[in-house]
């Protein structure tokens, strides 16, 4: 069922971005009198067309893993010569570019739209309090303690871990010290803007931040474990075959122990688990207000060079004090302003990690496939309409900062002639433009190949 909902959250998104992106060129194509051959969502054989009354065919193809307008241009076939004036080609070099930005444009629009809605719509947040700090660590020796709230890092606000986690992400390869302001959790109860009593800002030393760690691991590298409240060892679901199913274990079964030694919550159980792969358990469960014996063998998995056991099952979700929670929510004029911040930061976010990924800060293992996305879309869309949307406007983000890459056969790439085209007054030769053709191909068919292997990888 998980890996059906993933294909179709996947279908979903990358349907979204393709349409909107392509919609993009379309319009402005259109304003600019260009004549649109077909708009294809999709390659391959149309599962689906239309033509309207401007003679321009919609189509839905099968492979949903890109799309394309294709316009009238001489140079890829013979033109009436009554529709000349309407080529892509014969268009002035301002119109060209125009018509080539507005793709990328459309999925930053997008984005913008999508935040602009969940800052409307508001969210509730877990505030950023930190739980355990290791001694020695860099957190320690900033002067980070337990019981705090992160409320900014480099100056940015983190109203939430996912706030502090981008910060830290965005800082990968900072030598020297990251400041970091705190104050005390109980403080910020009437919420993140109530009062700047308690704040403290600390100077946490570290040494090329985050460079070529694979996966980033920002809170582990800070000494830093998030504050969490006690989750119960009730189990919330079972995956079927799992080791968990087999044992007869369900949802809303209360591990009471394992081998006659007492569970006190979930953390306690996952541990034990953990550290038994392939052994069987002893385990005593209270189901319906009665206790029962099952046992219990976890199987076996490599985690770097030593095996771990699993079993299979997810617990329930704690509750949260109302102390800990912050609710971010503006009104519809306020939260454009704060939709176009959230736009820019993350675009930025996203190409200031393209550039350390091409000089080596960022290790190339994090590139992601459809594989992943599919993952994480499924994901984001049972974890609620918030988390798929913002996970909807970060890939739009991502597709409009990728397409602008001076890469041949991307829209940057097409940008770029025609910026060199405005310089000398006349346009790249086609030799040249061939060549770029050849070596773009080359270069994203590389990239693809080697998202997938990470993807592959990751499995």
């Amino acid at each position: 069922m998980d890996a059906l909902q993933n294909v179709l959250a996947v279908i979903v998104v990358l349907g979204l971005l393709i349409t909107f992106h392509e919609f993009g060129h379309f319009w402005v194509a259109r304003r600019c009198g260009v004549k649109v051959l077909r708009f294809s969502v999709g390659f391959g054989k149309p599962l689906w067309s239309r033509v309207d009354r401007h003679g321009t065919e919609f189509a839905i193809a099968a492979i949903p893993l890109g799309g394309y307008v294709k316009m009238l241009d001489e140079r890829e076939g013979p033109v009436d010569p009554g529709e000349r004036d309407r080529a892509f080609n014969r268009k002035s070099v301002w119109a060209r570019i125009a018509i080539v930005a507005a793709g990328p444009i459309a999925n930053f629009l997008l984005a913008l739209v999508a935040y602009w809605a969940l800052f409307v719509y508001g969210t509730t947040t877990v505030a950023p309090v930190i739980g355990d700090v290791d001694a020695g660590s860099p957190a320690a020796m900033g002067g980070l303690a337990s019981g705090q709230e992160i409320v900014s890092v480099e100056g940015e606000r983190t109203p939430s871990w996912n706030d502090v986690n981008l910060r830290l992400i965005g800082a990968i390869g900072v030598d020297g010290e990251l400041r970091v302001t705190t104050r005390d959790a109980d403080a910020g109860e009437a919420g993140p803007s109530s009062a700047n009593a308690g704040l403290a800002t600390h100077a946490v030393p570290v040494q090329h931040w985050l460079v070529r760690q694979d996966p980033p691991r920002p809170m582990a590298s800070l000494g830093i474990t998030p504050w969490r409240p006690p989750v119960p060892a009730v189990l919330d679901r079972v995956l079927p075959e799992s080791p968990a199913s087999q044992a007869g274990l369900a949802a809303n079964d209360r591990i009471i122990s394992v081998d006659d030694a007492p569970i006190a919550d979930w953390s306690a159980f996952v541990a034990v688990v953990r550290d038994n792969p392939e052994r069987t358990l002893a385990l005593v469960v209270e189901r319906d207000g009665r206790r029962q014996s099952l046992t219990l063998t976890p199987a076996s998995r490599e985690s770097g060079e030593t095996s771990i056991g699993y079993v299979g099952a997810a617990s329930q979700a704690p509750t949260w004090p109302a102390r800990y929670q912050r609710e971010i929510r503006y009104g519809p004029i306020e939260a454009i302003g704060q939709a176009v911040s959230k736009t820019g930061e993350m675009t930025w976010l996203t190409a200031d990690s393209i550039r350390k990924m091409i000089v080596g800060w960022i290790s190339p293992s994090n590139l992601s496939g459809p594989i992943t996305i599919a993952r994480i879309a499924g994901d984001s869309a049972r974890s609620g309409l918030e988390t798929f949307i913002g996970f909807l406007a970060y890939l739009s983000i991502s597709l409009g900062v990728l397409n602008l890459l001076p890469i041949p056969v991307l829209d940057g790439g097409h940008l770029v002639y025609y910026v060199v085209e405005l310089i000398r007054g006349r346009p790249v030769s086609e030799t040249v433009q061939a060549m770029g053709l050849r070596i773009g191909v080359a270069l994203v068919a590389t990239l693809m190949i080697a998202a997938l292997y990470f993807d592959l990888m990751r499995l």
